[in-house]
């Protein structure tokens, strides 16, 4: 599939760092869980949306084990510091790892897999572990009780509570709203 054949992204949130973003090909819309990785279709709009299209492919092996990256990150995000989920992330982090180079430009690292098909996966669970070291009470779910999303707040003060005001944000103020004209 090339990058002219591939789909729309339907996310509702997207460009967020690529740990959060894999998470985030699980959504609820109208009610309905919706997932953007039942098939290499998905995969390949998740790809190309993080700028891994060029260095790896869309195919069922590439599929199976980004699932396996997005549910041991899912398991960790839930359960901060739960040991059987940091075993989970370390077990996908295992079959990659970062090689330092050097080139005619300068130093450098380029990441090397066991097998090509676990890049995307090791890559997500990479960045997971830099937003780790950099700020980890940036890393959030959104606060609507109906919400799945995550996001990294890059907000300032570090407020941020919506995946987005436009969305979630204005469905809490409206319910609300609607609680207090109900009460009067």
């Amino acid at each position: 599939m090339t990058a002219a054949t591939t789909p729309v992204d339907p996310r509702p949130l997207t460009g967020e760092p690529v740990s959060l973003d894999l998470l985030n090909t699980r959504w609820n819309e109208d009610g309905v869980r919706q997932d953007l990785l039942t098939g290499v279709e998905g995969l390949a709009v998740w790809l190309t949306a993080n700028g891994l299209a060029e260095r790896f492919t869309a195919d069922a092996a590439t599929l199976r084990h980004t699932l396996t990256a997005r549910d041991a990150l899912a398991a960790l995000v839930d359960r901060p510091g739960d040991p059987d989920a940091t075993a989970r992330v370390d077990a996908v982090l295992g079959h990659g790892r970062i090689r330092a180079t050097l080139t005619t430009e300068g130093p450098g690292e380029r990441a090397e897999f066991t097998d090509p098909a676990r890049g995307p996966g090791w890559t997500a669970a990479r960045d997971y572990l830099d937003l780790l070291r950099t700020a980890p009470d940036r890393i959030r779910a959104c606060a609507h009780e109906a919400c799945i999303l995550h996001f990294f707040d890059t907000s300032r003060n570090g407020t941020r509570r919506w995946c987005s005001m436009a969305v979630c944000g204005n469905r809490a103020k409206a319910s609300r709203h609607y609680a207090r004209t109900k009460e009067s």
